[in-house]
């Protein structure tokens, strides 16, 4: 007598969880997680995960794993522990969610159910024996550790996010195909933007245009003594809300922009005489000699990358400028 599928009972196993390693000195370890276990995390050797730098305290935060529910709690540490930016004292973690603890940003990622419940295997015994360093293993020069990582892994917004809420301060450093940016932070406050490949852009354009570095490494480096011609003063909520926006216009005519390294001149017959044109045109056209390209002409535009770029695509439109 066969078995209807109806008879045939699925036993669901309790989730499994990892935790990855996405910045600080331990980046790309990952430490495993069995159900019922419970992983205490600090600065003291003699804990489940041992994370030796000063922002870590010597007993900070424990990670629980029960029924597939896994949660941290923070165990009263000097520095805090975040999850997804905010300072938390117990929370539920999900896939995908971000703990911050020290230098340190460990992602929530979907474990493979083991072969022998209870045991680890030898992989999973290297990496705990990895991220167990003694303290009197690492050189008295060693320099402090660094907040690194990718921004596939974290994007900026994130960053700032997190940097915000934990009132960071340090120099935020974006390295990507398109160039190098920096973000000036003071107690998570932006206080400075600059671009390396774009000199002349405004601060305040700077921080709005990193928000297009969405490929690259982050790292975040230790404060420095400068002044600015124009600081700034702001939080990265205000900064995203605007950035954002502006990213989303900028999209929405990407189709009839010129590549950002198109020549941006004068066409060989004007339509008209220079003399002629009211003095708004002359002003964009001046901007576009000035540029030379089309992402020159965005770095010297007046106004928002938008505002720009909507007046440079007129200008091309009517045969006032022409790009290469």
């Amino acid at each position: 007598m066969g078995t209807s599928r109806k008879d045939v009972k699925t036993i669901e196993l309790p989730r499994r969880f990892a935790l990855r390693f996405v910045s600080g000195k331990y980046q790309g370890g990952e430490f495993p997680l069995s159900d019922g276990e419970q992983v205490e995390v600090g600065r003291s050797s003699d804990l489940d995960m041992v994370l030796v730098e000063e922002m870590v305290s010597r007993k900070h935060a424990v990670f629980r794993l029960a029924g597939g529910v896994l949660t941290v709690e923070d165990l009263g540490s000097t520095n805090g522990t975040f999850v997804n930016g905010e300072r938390i004292e117990k929370a539920t973690l999900r896939e995908g969610d971000r703990v911050l603890i020290g230098t340190s940003i460990l992602r929530v990622i979907a474990a493979e159910a083991l072969a022998s419940p209870g045991k680890r295997s030898p992989l999973e015994n290297a990496t705990q024996k990895a991220l167990k360093p003694r303290p009197n293993e690492l050189p008295s020069t060693a320099e402090p550790p660094r907040m690194s990582g990718s921004l596939e892994e974290i994007p900026l917004p994130d960053l700032m996010q997190l940097f915000s809420t934990s009132k960071k301060s340090g120099v935020l450093v974006l390295r990507a195909t398109s160039g190098t940016g920096k973000m000036y932070l003071d107690q998570g406050r932006i206080k400075h933007a600059e671009i390396d490949t774009s000199p002349h852009l405004p601060a305040l354009r700077a921080a709005y245009r990193l928000l297009t570095f969405t490929r690259g490494q982050f790292a975040l480096d230790p404060p420095e003594s400068r002044t600015f011609p124009e600081e700034l003063d702001l939080g990265a909520t205000e900064v995203l809300m605007e950035g954002i926006r502006l990213i989303d216009e900028l999209n929405s005519i990407s189709d009839r922009l010129p590549a950002m390294d198109a020549p941006i001149g004068l066409p060989r017959a004007m339509p008209t005489k220079l003399r002629d044109l009211a003095p708004e045109d002359l002003d964009w056209i001046e901007v576009a000699l000035r540029g030379r390209t089309f992402g020159g002409a965005l770095d010297h535009g007046p106004g928002s990358d938008v505002d720009t770029a909507r007046a440079i695509v007129g200008l091309i439109n009517r045969g006032l400028l022409a790009a290469g």
